[in-house]
């Protein structure tokens, strides 16, 4: 089992920044990828970025140019860097893990909310 535990959202104004972290702890040889999703109040979840072990990224077109996923493999630790935030990044953000025997998401963060004021 792997639990993860994420700080740093908060409430920013338009243009700003934030960084979230994701903190993993247990079975922590077991993580292949690990990310963030993020959903807004009457919205599916939405992937918004990913990184894998070796450090391949995947991040959504909607925050491509804006936010930077990075990993420290030594901390068990993910991290998100939102910069030139948006209102409509507006949303409750979860970590997960993919496991390396998994395709999907083996478990959630608690969640962080960010909200980008206008």
């Amino acid at each position: 089992q792997v639990q993860l535990v994420e700080s740093g959202g908060g409430l920013v104004q338009a243009g700003g920044s934030l960084r979230l972290s994701c903190a993993a702890s247990g079975s922590t040889l077991s993580i292949n990828a690990m990310g963030w999703y993020r959903q807004a109040p009457g919205k599916q979840r939405e992937l918004v970025a990913a990184i894998g072990i070796g450090g391949v990224t995947n991040i959504a077109d909607s925050v491509k140019g804006r936010f930077t996923i990075s990993r420290d493999n030594a901390k068990n630790t993910v991290y998100l860097q939102m910069n030139s935030l948006k209102p409509e990044d507006t949303a409750v953000y979860y970590c997960y893990y993919r496991s390396l025997r998994s395709s999907g998401v083996d478990a959630w963060g608690q969640g962080t909310q960010v909200t980008v004021s206008s």
